[in-house]
């Protein structure tokens, strides 16, 4: 079954684009909010989530300051990948943090509630 591409935005309120591009690039930024541990092997990440659950993924692109795309290793469909990019609102001087991933039709509420719940954990850390 073909995945639903999945496209969210969320308005931040950082102190500064270096702490977001932080947060959401580098493992001790993604410990805060994503995962309970992330190591990175250049561009293999291995997330970890409680004692037992982990997931590697590649970074497959990525732009300083504006976007980072990874793709789970045992995904599937080559063309699904999760992204994470920030944006800058040149009027209001707020940050978007947009959110790009990929999920099965019945899926598709559970992400993004998944979604929901993780950048919320992100506002909570960073005072975001």
């Amino acid at each position: 079954m073909k995945k639903e591409k999945i496209h969210l935005e969320y308005l931040l309120n950082p102190s500064s684009k270096n702490l977001i591009w932080s947060a959401i690039s580098t493992p001790t930024g993604l410990e805060e909010w994503f995962a309970d541990k992330v190591l990175s092997d250049d561009k293999i990440v291995t997330f970890f989530w409680g004692k037992t659950e982990s997931k590697r993924a590649e970074i497959i692109a990525i732009r300083a300051y504006s976007y980072i795309r990874f793709r789970w290793l045992d995904e599937e469909h080559e063309r699904d990948y999760f992204e994470i990019k920030m944006n800058n609102s040149e009027l209001t001087n707020d940050f978007v943090i947009e959110v790009i991933d990929f999920a099965l039709p019945d899926e598709v509420d559970d992400l993004k509630e998944l979604w929901d719940s993780q950048i919320d954990t992100l506002r909570r850390a960073y005072g975001f």
